[in-house]
């Protein structure tokens, strides 16, 4: 499955580029309806006006690959794997909202991805994912005082 004939521009490539350019439009709008004062120097609004101008870089990158045919044969898609993250996905946010909390969630999506990329051990993985997912909460929550979704297993900790 490749780019695109040579000589044509890469529809794909160009559609990425206006979602990326159109990502950046809207966090640029939405910066600026935001109503934060600064007491000193830099203040909130900084960083998504850092972040937009990244992602208009990016659009006017993959413009430019899109209209030299820069881009490499593209590989043929694995739905399997995209299935797999996808369901992770649907099911963190599932876990999330049924007050599952962070913990329960993370783990899960760390071991549908890991199963996406082709690991079988799924036991394990879910394990690992655990490990990280306690590691991570417990670091935003003790260390940074920053709350994530809690759960039954949150509320243990």
């Amino acid at each position: 499955m490749d780019s695109a004939p040579a000589g044509r521009p890469d529809i794909a490539g160009t559609a990425i580029a206006g979602v990326l350019l159109a990502l950046a439009v809207v966090i640029l709008w939405d910066t600026t309806s935001l109503q934060l004062t600064t007491t000193y120097g830099i203040g909130p609004k900084a960083m998504p006006y850092v972040v937009a101008a990244g992602l208009v870089v990016l659009s006017a990158g993959n413009l430019l690959l899109a209209w030299r045919g820069g881009f490499p044969p593209r590989e043929e898609v694995d739905r399997r794997a995209v299935g797999l993250i996808l369901g992770g996905l649907a099911a963190l946010i599932a876990i999330v909202g049924l007050g599952g909390g962070f913990i329960a969630a993370a783990t899960i999506l760390f071991a549908t991805t890991s199963a996406a990329f082709g690991r079988r051990a799924i036991l394990i993985d879910v394990a690992i994912g655990l490990v990280l997912a306690v590691a991570i909460y417990l670091t935003f929550d003790k260390l940074l005082t920053l709350s994530l979704p809690a759960g039954p297993l949150e509320r243990l900790l």
